[in-house]
């Protein structure tokens, strides 16, 4: 079952998360994580928001275990981000160009 995502990261700044993507070899977008149906970020008073959704809770888990915490630890995102899931009804992707 799908879910959605929201990280709400202290402390983290946009420009760590450029670091972390292009690490990652991903480019602004462009196709995400396996996975990964849907994914964007915008910076709040805190640090940093990341919305997601994902085929399955265990693969969000699975890649963020194996990609995406080694690399935020790597340029200094140190703060635990607060991670909250929702079961997801429906979501749309991109739709065809105008």
């Amino acid at each position: 079952m799908p879910v959605a995502v929201i990280l709400d990261i202290p402390g983290a700044t946009l420009e760590q998360y450029d670091q972390v993507i292009e690490k990652m070899g991903f480019t602004k977008g462009g196709p995400g994580a396996p996975g990964g149906l849907t994914h964007w970020v915008a910076a709040t008073e805190k640090g940093i928001r990341v919305v997601d959704t994902w085929q399955s809770r265990d693969a969000f888990e699975a890649f963020t275990r194996e990609k995406t915490e080694p690399l935020m630890a790597e340029v200094g995102m140190t703060e635990k981000p607060e991670i909250t899931f929702y079961e997801v009804h429906n979501y749309l992707t991109a739709g065809p160009e105008a």
